[in-house]
């Protein structure tokens, strides 16, 4: 029922979509659609719900088998990052519909959906503050500097990412590795730079 809500939202958008062809799509009579779930609102924030999970547990799981979150795994941070970058972009275009509902029809609809799109953003982001942070504490022995320093640039990490996605879902031929390449090449000199304590400033 959730596989055909999320194919149906995705790509009809939640105002076109009716319960009638969720129902048809999902082999199920529209009264057990809605024994199951009471309304549309219901059944559309439920698919916000799996797919965010779906999302997370795919970077976590990717980054977390490199050993991100492991200090004594001696993998470097890059190595850690380009793991869950490549496992996100390789979720969000092997999902599409799953990532315009999170991306797109979340947003665009408001709240309580909004709501929703937000906690996962703010999980999405603690996870890649924590892991800028244990690299910039590796390097400079500062317990301080990720909350001083990398919080700022997690978020626009994480904001990138989801504007890459939607270009290289949207782009032929552009492969997980390659959206995840590109993003390390724009973000990784900078964060390598404020980790050796050499960021950018205007007086240069």
């Amino acid at each position: 029922m959730l596989d055909a809500a999320v194919r149906t939202f995705g790509r009809r958008g939640y105002r076109a979509a009716s319960m009638d062809e969720i129902a048809e799509l999902a082999g199920a009579s529209k009264p057990l659609v809605y024994l199951y779930l009471n309304s549309k609102e219901d059944l559309f924030t439920a698919c916000i719900r799996r797919e965010a999970a779906a999302l997370l547990e795919a970077v976590r799981t990717e980054a977390l088998r490199t050993g991100a979150g492991q200090a004594e795994s001696g993998i470097p941070a890059d190595r850690r990052l380009w793991a869950g970058l490549t496992a996100f972009f390789r979720h969000t275009s092997g999902n599409p519909d799953g990532w315009a509902v999170l991306h797109r029809q979340a947003h665009t609809h408001g709240e309580p959906f909004a709501a929703e799109v937000a906690t996962l953003r703010e999980e999405v982001v603690a996870f890649v503050t924590e892991l800028i942070g244990e690299a910039a504490r590796e390097v400079h022995q500062d317990a301080d500097l990720a909350d001083r320093d990398v919080a700022g640039l997690a978020h626009a990490l994480v904001g990138a990412a989801e504007s890459l996605a939607d270009w290289a879902n949207g782009t032929p031929g552009v492969s997980a590795r390659e959206a995840a390449g590109t993003l390390m090449h724009f973000a990784w000199s900078g964060l390598g730079n404020l980790m050796r304590g050499e960021g950018w400033s205007p007086a240069r």
